[in-house]
Order: structure tokens, then sequence, then C-alpha cells
């Protein structure tokens, strides 16, 4: 099962486009799953160093604006500020400026 909702999950973030951002649970919910945020970061998680490339993970944050992950922040924040992404003083993007819809 997990195998079909990664795949549903990575294709869904391949959409997002550069510049934009979604939260883990818009994606839940996009898919038909809502209250299952944890499952969208289970699934870019598993992404690894062996995972689809191809897939934009640092484009995903949390509902607040902010980069969830403490391990790989510093590296999604200047992927994200790569695209031209702005973050405030406290860490945070607008949303309003930078959700994605879908």
């Amino acid at each position: 099962m997990n195998e079909n909702v990664y795949a549903e999950i990575y294709d869904l973030v391949r959409q997002i486009p550069p510049g934009k951002v979604s939260s883990y649970g818009r994606i839940a919910l996009m898919l038909g799953r809502p209250g299952h945020a944890r499952l969208v970061g289970y699934a870019l998680h598993a992404l690894g160093d062996d995972g689809p490339g191809d897939v934009p993970w640092w484009r995903v944050i949390n509902a607040a604006g902010r980069i969830s992950n403490p391990y790989a922040g510093q590296l999604q924040r200047a992927l994200l500020e790569a695209e031209g992404l702005r973050f405030d003083a406290r860490g945070y993007v607008d949303l309003d400026e930078y959700v994605w819809e879908g």
C-alpha cells in the first residue's frame, strides 16, 4: 500500500512549480487523505539518498510556513531561496504569496 500512496505523493509534489510551496497537509488533502500530513512527511523522508531525484521535496513545508526538518533545514532553505522565496526574520515564508494551489 505505501508504495502506491508514496508514488501518488511523489507525482503530486513533482507538480509544484519552482518558486512555490505546499504543506504536508495540503498535499494529503489533495490526494483525498485529509489528516494524513505525516504520511506525506514519511514519503518524502523515504526518498533518502537513493530516491527519485526528480521529486522537489524541498517545496513542501509545514502549514505555518516554516521548514519542519531540522536536519535538512539549511539545504531546504537554500534551495527555496534559490527559487526566489523570501523568509522573514523568524524563518517563515508568506503562504499567501508562495503557496501552490494545485
